[in-house]
């Protein structure tokens, strides 16, 4: 039998309320024959999406989670959104260190670390976000700078916790309209550096961490990004924004996949 594979997409500040449900809806109808035990399928819509996305979409079919959080509870923490509101929503899975939250906001690893134990304390999936810059890249860095990432964002979880974690390799140089998709053989050597990483954590048990490859996935290389053997999934950008589009990648994927020997 062959492994579960992850699909995914972080929305970011694209689609109003209305455009997000629509989406919704139509990636389920349109995923809805493909077994759940054979994919996993995560959104991240924006917050003001997040409470009519639950009320109106079956989560059955698809986890829906936030794509930035609060450290604490309560507090004096104005614009922020606290675990305790998104608990109340019922969403399955925070996203954490997502590039442009540490490259516009300036977050670090440490403030990573804060967030992925509250979202873990209160029961959601933690999706970290790691990656490398071009110019870490250009300085040989990258496998320092991802096992850091890691450490440092990781450091003081429980074993009992690992069951909750996820890890997306986005490296920063990849993402967005400009950016240029890692080679296929990058990004499993850079998956292999995170689950060894992993493994000096967490023990073997680091081995049902799932680690998704994120960075301009598109259908011309989600093939033969999903087939490497590190690689539990995809993180899709704008290439996931329609639900049409989203579906036949996700089947092409799968299908190669399934028809690998």
């Amino acid at each position: 039998m062959n492994k579960k594979l992850y699909f995914g997409s972080n929305l970011k500040m694209y689609k109003s309320i209305k455009a997000t449900i629509d989406y919704l809806q139509r990636l389920i109808e349109n995923t809805k024959d493909i077994s759940r035990d054979e994919i996993e399928l995560f959104i991240i819509p924006s917050y003001t999406s997040l409470e009519s996305a639950t009320k109106n979409v079956d989560r059955n079919y698809v986890k829906l989670g936030a794509q930035n959080m609060c450290w604490e509870e309560e507090g004096q923490f104005t614009g922020e959104i606290s675990p305790v509101m998104l608990d109340e929503l019922g969403i399955n899975l925070v996203m954490i260190g997502h590039s442009e939250r540490r490259h516009v906001f300036g977050e670090t690893d440490v403030e990573e670390n804060l967030k992925v134990k509250a979202a873990l304390n209160h029961n959601f999936t933690a999706l970290l976000c790691i990656g490398e810059t071009e110019d870490e890249k250009r300085y040989g860095i990258s496998d320092e700078v991802l096992r850091t990432q890691l450490k440092v964002g990781l450091h003081g979880v429980a074993l009992s916790q690992v069951g909750n974690i996820w890890i997306a390799y986005e490296p920063v140089w990849s993402i967005g309209v400009n950016g240029t998709p890692a080679t296929a053989d990058y990004a499993e050597k850079m998956h292999k550096v995170i689950k060894e990483c992993l493994v000096e954590i967490f023990g073997e048990k680091a081995l049902e961490i799932p680690v998704l490859y994120g960075g301009s996935v598109n259908p011309n290389n989600a093939k033969d990004l999903i087939v490497q053997p590190s690689i539990d999934g995809l993180f899709v950008g704008r290439a996931a924004w329609q639900a049409e589009k989203f579906d036949q990648l996700i089947r092409e994927a799968k299908d190669t996949v399934d028809n690998q020997k």
